[in-house]
């Protein structure tokens, strides 16, 4: 929500060089502006931060039509998060999956079970595993699942709630949403399960709870 944002950097290719340094090897970028459908061009920001560093990126925020998705593909992008647009046209989605084969990701916004779309203002028709099950056997790469009710909260991850999404699913799953520290980590990879690739670090990072 814009009326809780909270600034911790206004230089983010500077950052994303330090991500880098640090040894990370691949940086979660989300357009808010465009999520929002504000009219602020993000574009050259995000370019820029594409021709600072040599490690992948992931983007989200504002992508809709094939025609983004081409778009970022040929800037170098590596990866591309479909939020909204996953739960209106899941067709659409597929089809575009198998023009670009293992380039997107879908986001699973769940809120006790079901789907939130619009930058989390609106419920979806979708429940969570509708989701998992309709693009199971789709060409995307994979899903990115974050907890709302623990998203900046830094209260940690709910691995039960982890763990049964992972039962239902056939592609990778990266997790957001109340990462709280080092014992989050332990817990997740005490699941023991192939398929978590990975964990987005946001406000845990940037108020010191993981260095």
């Amino acid at each position: 929500r814009q009326d809780s944002s909270v600034i911790y950097s206004d230089n983010p290719v500077k950052q994303a060089k330090f991500f880098e340094n640090e040894g990370c090897k691949r940086i979660h970028i989300v357009d808010l502006d465009a999520a929002f459908r504000k009219q602020v061009n993000n574009k050259q920001i995000i370019l820029d931060i594409r021709d600072s560093i040599s490690i992948d990126i992931e983007l989200g925020g504002g992508i809709r039509t094939e025609n983004d998705v081409s778009f970022w593909i040929n800037k170098g992008i590596n990866f591309l998060i479909i939020g909204s647009m996953a739960t209106k046209d899941l067709d659409n989605i597929k089809k575009i999956a198998n023009t670009f084969p293992e380039k997107l990701y879908v986001s699973l916004d769940d809120y006790n079970g079901k789907i939130m779309i619009h930058g989390w203002v609106d419920e979806s028709n979708f429940k969570t595993e509708q989701i998992i099950n309709n693009y199971n056997n789709s060409k995307i790469k994979g899903f990115i699942f974050t907890d709302i009710t623990r998203d900046g909260k830094l209260e940690g991850i709910n691995t039960k709630k982890v763990r049964d999404c992972l039962k239902l699913s056939k592609k990778p799953f990266i997790i957001g949403g109340g990462l709280s520290g080092n014992n989050d980590l332990i817990n997740l990879l005490n699941l023991n399960n192939p398929l978590l690739e990975g964990v987005i670090a946001g406000k845990s990072f940037y108020s010191g709870k993981i260095e």
